[in-house]
């Protein structure tokens, strides 16, 4: 399958993320530590490898801990294939993501290439392998590892073979996450009225665009950075703010009055619905 770089609501995706999630149009069946400043270093693949998991944390939500997704892919969802590893997984890594106590703990590491930016952050995975399914979530960024390779959890790994097997083929398709509740937006440490970085947490989809509405009424999109926050260099002021998030599949989600609370969170008033529908 050729696969190539597609721009999709005016943003440029990675070619999985793109080719993954941009073209499907119907649907088939989560402040311990401070916030870092992106991921550091990513997991480290091959059989038990610990790897470094990044250094990024967050407060809240379900970013990260996935455990699995009622959703079946979408429809027209493409199926990638590759090869599954596993490493010392926490729930943190290059997202910016809290590290997690769920168990079973169930996310993984995507490829440099589909990582996307950070495009896949948070959104949730289905993956084969020689003896099951298991369904992660995407924590972290797996730098050595080639377009296709997912590095998961020992828990998710353990779903499709034994760990000494250590290195696995696999396939997997993007599929909406279990995500109860609204999504959260969460400020970052060190985020103020002058300097605001915004992440999006507790989403069902993966997310292609922030926005936030200034005193003149417009409209003003927010850059999003490698270690998924969105990132307003010259501020949002001090708050509250009206904000608009909108998904891969094209639904947006708008909230209002969402205040500001630095390294913490706010809730939003809405959840984005599988597959666009």
């Amino acid at each position: 399958m050729a696969y190539r770089t597609i721009r999709s609501l005016g943003i440029s995706y990675g070619v999985g993320l793109a080719a993954a999630l941009a073209l499907v149009v119907g649907c088939g069946g989560g402040s311990s530590g401070g916030d870092g400043d992106g991921g550091s270093g990513g997991s480290g693949n091959g059989g038990s490898g610990s790897g470094g998991s990044g250094s990024g944390n967050g407060n809240g939500g379900s970013g990260a801990g996935s455990t699995g997704s009622g959703f079946g892919a979408c429809d027209n969802a493409p199926t990638f294939e590759g090869e599954g590893t596993y490493y010392a997984a926490n729930g943190s890594g290059a997202c910016s993501f809290d590290a997690s106590s769920d168990s079973p703990l169930l996310v993984g590491a995507m490829n440099a290439e589909d990582y996307a930016n950070s495009g896949v952050c948070g959104a949730c995975a289905q993956v084969k392998g020689p003896n099951g399914e298991v369904t992660v979530r995407i924590v972290d960024l797996c730098p050595e590892c080639v377009h296709g390779d997912i590095d998961l959890s020992p828990d998710a790994f353990a779903m499709l073979a034994p760990l000494e097997d250590g290195r696995i083929a696999i396939s997997w398709q993007f599929v909406p996450c279990d995500a109860p509740g609204p999504i959260v937006y969460h400020f970052k440490e060190g985020s103020n009225q002058w300097w605001t970085a915004v992440q999006i947490r507790n989403h069902r989809n993966a997310i292609a665009k922030f926005e936030w509405k200034g005193d003149d009424g417009a409209w003003h999109e927010v850059q999003r950075l490698d270690y998924n926050y969105f990132v307003e260099d010259k501020g949002m002021g001090p708050g509250p703010y009206t904000v608009r998030v909108t998904d891969v599949y094209g639904s947006v989600l708008e909230d209002s009055g969402i205040p500001f609370v630095e390294a913490g969170d706010s809730p939003g008033q809405g959840q984005f619905p599988a597959c666009g529908m």
